[in-house]
């Protein structure tokens, strides 16, 4: 799926563009992510596992999320430069069509900037439209607290919780929780 263009007003002041990445957008994306990665210990890939990224398996994957029915990314920028993306995914099955699966990453620089809340703000939008989604999944990982500040003022609550999901660095374990929005 493919989002139109939507510019927002930063708390700063400055104008931020929403918009879906495409190819020609790759090697930024893929600068982004590593970056964001390296950033906190919250998001489920270290910066070296996106070593192993060609910048054509980059162009196929933003290929096949603008191709994608049941899915969208959102890049975020600011200044002409990637500050975070967000993504939705809808479940299909007959079993499962009401529910969608969202993700959501900030650069440091971009935090407290009201960012994650309209991009939250637009994913909730979109499934909205798409009719049917009943509830919004996303997962988190044990000690990110910023991340469950903003994801509970959004609506989110914990529904679940998976124990020693996620092993750090230094090769102790942490829960990853699953928290659920109704629309």
């Amino acid at each position: 799926m493919v989002y139109n263009d939507t510019e927002i007003l930063l708390k700063d002041g400055r104008k931020a563009l929403f918009r879906s990445p495409c190819e020609d957008d790759a090697e930024e994306m893929l600068r982004f992510i590593t970056k964001a990665s390296g950033e906190t210990d919250f998001l489920l890939k270290y910066p070296e596992e996106y070593s192993d990224f060609t910048l054509e398996q980059e162009k196929e994957f933003l290929r096949g999320n603008h191709d994608n029915p049941n899915g969208m990314m959102i890049a975020c920028l600011v200044d002409r430069k990637i500050a975070g993306n967000c993504q939705i995914a809808f479940h299909t099955g007959m079993k499962e069509c009401h529910r969608a699966s969202v993700a959501i990453a900030l650069l440091q620089d971009y935090w407290n900037l009201g960012i994650g809340t309209r991009m939250f703000e637009e994913l909730f939008r979109i499934a909205r439209e798409r009719g049917g989604v009943r509830q919004i999944e996303l997962d988190f990982i044990e000690g990110n607290s910023r991340a469950r500040g903003l994801y509970e003022k959004m609506g989110f609550r914990i529904t679940g919780v998976k124990p020693d999901a996620i092993r750090m660095r230094d090769g102790s374990f942490v829960n990853e929780y699953l928290m659920i929005k109704r629309l």
